[in-house]
């Protein structure tokens, strides 16, 4: 059972450390400041549109570097947006399947919460779909988690015991149920963007 144990350890490490990889922060000014990830290897990063609350937030890399970040697309309505930063080869984040998820799948809350940078928390999906204005406040489509978010958790990836986003952590609706915008929803508001 140990060696169950440790593998299983192993392996939720290294699905931690590859989401790490492609983690950023991104700050408005002194005060605030929350999470995103890399979209491209040539410098589009996601996060929360309440995440950016002006035209040139600052993104700090996985490495270190602090970059000026242009706002290429915000839709307050599905809460996401795109900044760009003159960046290449980046470690672009793989992508998960956000519309087949069961509830009891294993996943994991990447981002810097109340300042902790590369925190992780732990939980299992709960629910997902629009059908849940009770726990939202919206009819928007959600992935709903039983794990602890926090402020500073707001853009950074929602992963799967893989390492591969599932989606943007965006709400606290409890002490320990979040929200989180699926993938494919960023997907649509990504094809959204580049036709305007």
């Amino acid at each position: 059972m140990t060696n169950i144990l440790q593998d299983l350890s192993r392996e939720m490490s290294a699905a931690v450390q590859r989401a790490r990889a492609s983690l950023v922060r991104v700050s408005n000014d002194e005060t605030g400041a929350g999470s995103g990830l890399i979209w491209s290897s040539e410098g589009l990063i996601l996060t929360n549109a309440h995440v950016v609350h002006q035209r040139t937030p600052t993104v700090t890399l996985p490495d270190g570097r602090q970059l000026p970040a242009s706002v290429r697309a915000h839709d307050p309505a599905r809460d996401l947006a795109l900044l760009a930063v003159k960046a290449s080869g980046l470690p672009a984040m793989p992508l998960g399947d956000s519309e087949h998820l069961r509830p009891g799948t294993w996943v994991f809350a990447v981002g810097h919460p109340w300042g902790v940078a590369n925190a992780v928390t732990a939980g299992v999906i709960i629910g997902g779909g629009a059908d849940m204005p009770e726990l939202t406040g919206s009819q928007r489509e959600w992935l709903m988690v039983s794990l602890m978010l926090r402020p500073g958790n707001s853009g950074g990836p929602l992963v799967d015991a893989a390492g591969r986003m599932l989606g943007i952590n965006t709400i606290m609706t409890g002490p320990a149920v979040g929200g989180a915008v699926p993938v494919h929803i960023v997907r649509q508001f990504l094809r959204a963007a580049t036709l305007n």
